[in-house]
């Protein structure tokens, strides 16, 4: 197939060449992925211009995005990552473990608001790090955070409806067994492969969960299960382009092999005030845009490529242009406990605006319609009966219980 770009004059002709191969076979060259995350124009246009009909040819016109409702299950956590304001220690007034009560009540405002999608987030094995919090689970019967954790999903499940996105940190394979028949989807950010952010002064020092080779193994193990999963990249934090660029040929390699990665993030650093990372530059909007046209190219038509809206909202539309076609979740009930000082962008300011790129905007459940279609294999068959009752033929919420 040839492919003609509108923007090709005066660029190289080998990166031309790389380019229109990487769309015609659904995966960048190394070499070519390398130079593109650096790009200026008029490189740059024709990156964002092949990224964009990559991403045409993955998902059409339509933008998806997820109504979910937000529950930071545990602030504890046993990593110190430099760049983290959601976790807390014991001893801060600011720690806490929801209860059973917490959890149904802010699930139901969820349900009532028309949410779909129940997001579990938590720190990682805090009760590897800290006994007074062993001692809260003990007391509820627990032994381990991700036991307590599947409950609360069955929880959810069965009182609300609501279907369970868990993203507990680092799972084994058992792990991820016991939650399948409680969850929808499940999730673990890759960040990055770079071994060099663990050292002295990285962000990933004093971090045991963030060692790439332990990350990539529960990614892996993922797959093995046929868990419908998230993961992606966090830029901005220390590691180079290059780096960036291992990270999702990483992604890809796994996805070739399982088929299981239903979504890939491209989250950017953003500063604050409370942590040890307050003064690091942040990612620039062109910094984003190269780095999502970048991993739409190398994850081609496999998987979506997500970008969280809030965290630069003067990006979407330039979004858009790089091949992003999923916006994430949105909560219309609660905050953001990664980045509180980002608020949610208003769903129908999400709506206005990709309208105006000539895209329409549609709602999604926790789970791709692409792993609905292969229910039997994806979807416990508990999780697949609520599944399939929330969606029209395409695998979409129905137009007609969309809320704006």
């Amino acid at each position: 197939m040839v492919i003609c770009f509108r923007t090709a004059n005066a660029v190289d002709p080998a990166m031309e060449r790389a380019v229109a191969d990487a769309v015609d076979r659904g995966c960048l060259d190394p070499a070519a992925a390398r130079r593109l995350i650096a790009a200026e124009a008029p490189l740059l246009l024709l990156l964002l211009e092949a990224a964009s009909l990559v991403r045409e040819r993955r998902s059409g016109r339509t933008i998806t995005y997820s109504r979910k409702v937000f529950l930071p299950l545990t602030n504890l956590c046993r990593d110190q990552c430099a760049y983290c304001t959601f976790v807390r220690r014991p001893s801060d007034p600011r720690a806490h473990t929801m209860t059973p009560e917490e959890v149904l009540a802010v699930a139901e405002a969820g349900r009532a608001a028309g949410c779909k999608e129940a997001l579990f987030s938590l720190g990682d094995k805090p009760e590897l790090r800290y006994a007074s919090y062993r001692q809260w689970l003990a007391a509820r019967g627990y032994s381990r955070t991700i036991e307590y954790l599947r409950d609360m999903c069955a929880l959810v499940l069965e009182q609300t409806g609501l279907l369970p996105h868990a993203n507990p940190g680092v799972m084994s394979e058992d792990d991820l067994a016991l939650l399948r028949p409680v969850t929808a989807s499940m999730g673990l950010m890759l960040e990055s492969t770079s071994e060099r952010l663990l050292e002295r002064g990285g962000a990933h020092r004093g971090c045991p969960d963030k060692v790439p080779a332990v990350r990539l193994a529960t990614l892996e193990a993922a797959g093995r299960l046929r868990v419908p999963f998230t993961t992606g990249i966090l830029i901005g934090i220390g590691e180079t382009l290059e780096e960036r660029v291992e990270a999702l040929y990483a992604i890809r390699e796994l996805q070739d092999r399982y088929g299981h990665i239903q979504e890939v993030i491209v989250q950017n650093f953003r500063r604050k005030p409370d942590i040890r990372m307050r003064d690091w530059p942040e990612p620039t909007l062109l910094d984003m845009l190269r780095t999502i046209a970048v991993a739409r190219l190398i994850l081609g038509t496999t998987t979506a490529v997500q970008a969280p809206p809030n965290l630069m909202p003067d990006g979407y539309e330039a979004y858009l242009l790089a091949g992003l076609d999923d916006w994430g979740g949105i909560s219309p009930v609660t905050r953001d406990y990664i980045n509180p000082e980002r608020a949610w962008p208003h769903l129908r300011e999400l709506k206005a605006r990709t309208e105006a790129s000539g895209l329409q905007l549609r709602e999604r459940l926790a789970v791709y319609p692409g792993f609905i279609r292969r229910g039997e294999e994806f979807l416990d068959p508990a999780i697949r009966n609520r599944v399939a009752a929330l969606v029209d033929p395409g695998g979409l919420v129905p137009r007609e219980k969309e809320l704006w």
